[in-house]
């Protein structure tokens, strides 16, 4: 029949018919036939579209950046996007009649571009190369609940940021700061490991001679000890020779006095034995010769007075005419002398 046509709509696009301004028909994956001169037909992909991106950004220190990405979104309410941009299907079925469906994910990006730059506009370099997880989150809660995504029936699926990176010359840059930075780390451990063996070597020398003063003080010590043990020593062998002396001239004091009165008695008993001599002398010298002959003659031995009248007889030998001896008398006389 000439005019009418037939329109079949995959699974995954929503269809909305109008015929002389009413909704006829509306779902996802419907077919029908429909009438060219009285039905329109708009199509709105309810799939999840994938939205890549490049943004060529400046930091707060008037760095260029260049944040890439991809953000993943899907229509939520088709009826609400069909209100808001033209989803409509020329005559042929297969073509839309405006560019709006071709420009919706150049807004979603153009959302996401206001964000991220906003929020790399107020950082340095340094933290912006940093930010990647940052503006995940930030994107994911911003977009959530931005207005007009919401107005569009635009659900948000994921978004991620795959580099944040610096210009070729500002990378070189960072790079050779980095690089000096790693090489004075390298010098520094460098350092900071043979200052660690000086002090160690430092620790261990002067452990050494804490030790050898140890070693001097107990030696000293020692030897301290062996001297006080000795003058203790030497103390006592003087207390012992002083003692010793001591008793000695005791002893010599009490011999002494020994000798003193020994002498004394000698001397008294010499005065006496002299005294008693001189008595008797003195009587002596007062007797007669004939009287100190006879006691003298009473006190002898027979041997004495014989011997004493040979010697008288030899005084008076020119008086003696002739005298006989008689060997009885020597025998008589030897016999008396060898007598036991």
């Amino acid at each position: 029949m000439l005019g009418i046509k037939y329109f079949k709509a995959d699974s995954s696009t929503f269809v909305i018919q109008t015929v002389n301004g009413n909704a006829r028909k509306k779902g996802q994956g419907l077919s029908f036939f429909y009438n060219v001169a009285t039905a329109s037909i708009a199509a709105v992909p309810v799939s999840a579209q994938e939205a890549p991106f490049i943004f060529k950004l400046l930091t707060a220190d008037f760095q260029s950046v260049t944040v890439q990405g991809q953000v993943t979104y899907r229509v939520a309410a088709p009826e609400k996007i069909a209100e808001m941009l033209n989803y409509s299907l020329k005559s042929d079925g297969k073509t839309y009649v405006s560019e709006d469906p071709l420009k919706l994910s150049d807004r979603v990006i153009r959302i996401v571009q206001s964000i991220v730059q906003n929020k790399v506009q107020n950082t340095s370099l340094r933290d912006t190369l940093k930010l990647a997880q940052t503006l995940v989150a930030l994107l994911r809660e911003q977009l959530i609940g931005d207005s007009s995504l919401a107005a569009l029936g635009i659900a948000l699926l994921d978004v991620s940021i795959s580099a944040v990176q610096p210009t070729t010359e500002t990378a070189r840059a960072l790079e050779a700061e980095a690089r000096e930075a790693l090489l004075k780390e390298a010098d520094d451990a460098i350092y900071n490991r043979r200052k660690s063996a000086v002090e160690q070597e430092r620790t261990i020398k002067e452990a050494e001679l804490q030790t050898e003063l140890s070693i001097q003080q107990k030696e000293q010590e020692i030897a301290e000890s062996r001297l006080l043990n000795e003058r203790a020593i030497q103390r006592g062998k003087a207390e012992t020779e002083r003692e010793r002396l001591q008793a000695e001239i005791a002893s010599e004091s009490q011999r002494k006095e020994w000798v003193l009165l020994n002498s004394e008695n000698s001397r008294q008993q010499a005065d006496a034995e002299a005294y008693a001599i001189t008595e008797r002398m003195k009587a002596f010298r007062e007797l007669p010769v004939e009287n100190l002959k006879a006691m003298a003659l009473a006190k002898m031995d027979p041997e004495q007075l014989m011997a004493m009248a040979f010697e008288s007889l030899a005084q008076n030998a020119g008086k003696i005419g002739e005298l006989n001896i008689t060997p009885d008398l020597f025998g008589h006389i030897m016999k008396k002398s060898v007598r036991p």
